[in-house]
C-alpha cells in the first residue's frame, strides 16, 4: 500500500473539506462514537481549524483520495469544554497542543498510518514550542448494546505512543447518537504526553 501523508496548515486544507467531512461522518458512525453527523456541521467544524493559527491537518491520501485525517490546534484556541478540566486541575492550557481526532478508513488500518498521524502532529507541536500534547476519548459502558463483540479499545496503542490516561481530567461533548432522536452529553476523559521532556505525563 502506497499512501501519501501530507501535513497542511489552516486554509490550505480547504479544498479537501467535503472529503474530510464525509470521512469523519463515515468513521465516527462506528462504535464507540456512534455519531449521526451532517455535512453542514462538519464543514463548520473543519472551518474552525482552518481559521486557527497553529492548527494542522494531517491527511492520508491514497492515489489522491482522502482515506484518513488527523487534526490539532493550540488548546488556547479550543472550547471551554476542552480547557476547563485543565484549568481546574491547575494546568496551564497555553502549554498544551490539542489533538482533535484521528480517523482512518477500515481498509487502510494496520499499516502504520495511525502512528504517522501522531508523529506528524507531535512534530508540528514541537515546532510551535509546546511542551505537552493531549486528546480526549469518549467513554462507553462495557455493556453498551452497540458494542461489537470484537471491539478492542485503543488504550494500548496510545500507551505505546507514550500517552498516559488521566481519568481525573473529564469533560463532556454533545452529539446525537445513531439511535437517539436528539443530542445528548457524552463523557470523555483525557490522555497526555510530555513531548518536551522525558515523555512521561
Amino acid at each position: 500500500m502506497t499512501v501519501e501523508i501530507k501535513s497542511l496548515s489552516g486554509i490550505d486544507a480547504a479544498p479537501h473539506f467535503d472529503d474530510l467531512a464525509r470521512l469523519r461522518i463515515t468513521v465516527f458512525r462506528a462504535f464507540p462514537y456512534l455519531y449521526d453527523g451532517s455535512l453542514d456541521y462538519e464543514r463548520k467544524y473543519l472551518a474552525t481549524y482552518a481559521n486557527t493559527t497553529g492548527a494542522v491537518f494531517v491527511l492520508a491520501l491514497d492515489d489522491g483520495r482522502v482515506v484518513g485525517m488527523s487534526t490539532g490546534m493550540p488548546m488556547m484556541a479550543e472550547t471551554d469544554e476542552v480547557k476547563a478540566p485543565f484549568v481546574k486541575a491547575g494546568y496551564d492550557p497555553s502549554q498544551f497542543f490539542y489533538f482533535g481526532e484521528s480517523v482512518l478508513l477500515p481498509g487502510h488500518r494496520g499499516h502504520g498510518l495511525g502512528v504517522r498521524f501522531f508523529e506528524e502532529r507531535e512534530a508540528h507541536a514541537r515546532r510551535l514550542n509546546f511542551d505537552w500534547c493531549t486528546f480526549c476519548a469518549v467513554e462507553r459502558p462495557a455493556d453498551h448494546p452497540r458494542r461489537p463483540a470484537d471491539y478492542v479499545p485503543l488504550n494500548a496503542f496510545w500507551e505505546k505512543r507514550g500517552y498516559r490516561h488521566h481519568p481525573e481530567l473529564r469533560t463532556s461533548f454533545t452529539w446525537q447518537d445513531l439511535d437517539e432522536s436528539s443530542e445528548s452529553a457524552k463523557p470523555l476523559s483525557f490522555w497526555m504526553k510530555n513531548i518536551a521532556g522525558d515523555g512521561n505525563a
